[in-house]
């Protein structure tokens, strides 16, 4: 497929505003600034890379596949980060457990009747294991898994590699539900009633947000954006409202808690936040094949049979879902959603069938790397674990934004 971009608006390749494929018997400049110099066919991108279109947006046109190597080694090395990430973190700490003991611990663990492996003959240590540290070590890599699938579904439905799930009001719906329930010392539900607020409040944000946008039966990307923003800016008042006015030990509560932390994980709160994460995981990769469809354009995809609102509903419903259960438990931690999906695109593509499992693995390695870093990187100190995912996160952003800018030879 050969084709010459212009300054126009990113769109896929072989698509015109009518969803009609151009042939060479009309090189004329279409709308999007591209020039079709021989007949080209509209494809869903299947794992392929990525083409070095002006916008660079997450629905680039696709131009090879990558290869089955390639994607097999990124897997194979994703997979292993986990794992040696996951001992290391439960290995570390004030009290020293060596990474050969707690590998053992872990298999004798896992391997049930084989009895493979042996318990840490330190009962102390054995119990710091798996009743402080392995717990928290399992909700890192759920959350961090969940916010970078969430974030690969958003940037699909909005094409836009730069899209991150807050963008439809779920983190700071979330934030303001658990507020709400600092401030007013509401305890109806135990441990469980500031993640079940933030859960509910999140939830609530999203779907406002998307009704809100709703207009002819039809959401346009832009109007959730801008809805999003709104929404997001009333949330952020709101949120302001509960801490001006909370007591000192509630204000102190509700601003750690916008920090993030993973701080206090217990296996009851993994249990409830699993299920949530499975049916979001499944779902994004049920919905993998029509997210690559979407990439050709909304008219493009409806001609070949997707249901373009249906598909943009279930997806936002998934990513309300997945993160409002990670954030409800976790506190805020950004930028996950944005980074990881973009450095993996950068490897294998655009395709979704690649990208969301890749992203969940991803997802995984980069929040417990974070986590481990937050809890060892200062002696006797937990620092808030969404702290240095911005302080990471944002430099990349800034490089994101003047590495798309180049590719679109400016904004101006």
């Amino acid at each position: 497929m050969t084709t010459t971009t212009g300054p126009g608006p990113h769109r896929a390749a072989g698509s015109t505003d009518s969803g009609a494929v151009q042939s060479d018997r009309n090189p004329a400049q279409t709308p999007g600034g591209f020039v079709a110099t021989r007949p080209v066919r509209a494809e869903p991108p299947s794992g392929g890379r990525e083409s070095t279109g002006p916008a660079g947006t997450a629905g680039s046109t696709v131009t090879s596949k990558p290869r089955p190597v390639l994607v097999t080694a990124l897997f194979a090395g994703l997979v292993i980060a986990v794992v040696v990430i996951s001992l290391t973190s439960v290995a570390l700490g004030q009290y020293g457990i060596g990474f050969g003991e707690a590998a053992s611990s872990v298999l004798h663990k896992l391997s049930g009747p084989l009895r493979l492996g042996h318990p840490i003959h330190d009962q102390f240590a054995e119990a710091t294991l798996w009743k402080v540290r392995m717990p928290r070590v399992v909700m890192s890599l759920m959350v961090g898994a969940a916010l970078a699938c969430a974030g690969a579904l958003m940037q699909g439905v909005f094409g836009n590699p730069l899209a991150d799930p807050g963008i439809i009001g779920v983190s700071s719906g979330a934030a303001l539900g658990a507020a709400i329930v600092i401030m007013e010392g509401i305890t109806f539900l135990g441990e469980f009633t500031v993640p079940a607020a933030a859960f509910v409040a999140g939830l609530a944000a999203t779907l406002l947000v998307y009704f809100l946008s709703r207009a002819g039966g039809r959401t346009e990307v832009v109007t959730l954006v801008l809805t999003g923003i709104a929404v997001n800016a009333v949330s952020g008042a709101g949120l302001a409202f509960c801490t001006y006015f909370s007591s000192q030990t509630a204000m102190d509560q509700i601003v750690f808690w916008q920090l993030g932390s993973l701080n206090g994980s217990r296996w009851t709160f993994v249990q409830t936040v699993a299920p949530f994460l499975v049916v979001g995981g499944v779902g994004a990769l049920v919905l993998a094949r029509k997210l690559d469809l979407l990439a050709l354009g909304d008219r493009a995809a409806r001609h070949v049979g997707v249901n373009v609102e249906r598909l943009r509903l279930i997806s936002i419903v998934l990513v309300a879902v997945m993160v409002a259960a990670a954030v409800s438990f976790s506190g805020i931690i950004g930028f996950v959603g944005l980074v990881v999906p973009h450095l993996i695109r950068m490897i294998t593509g655009p395709g979704h069938r690649v990208l969301v499992p890749a992203s969940v693995l991803g997802g995984a390695v980069l929040l417990a790397s974070a986590d481990l870093a937050a809890r060892t990187a200062v002696g006797y100190a937990d620092l808030p674990i969404g702290m240095l995912t911005a302080l990471v996160g944002g430099p990349f952003f800034f490089w994101m934004l003047r590495r798309t800018r180049a590719r679109a030879g400016g904004w101006g």
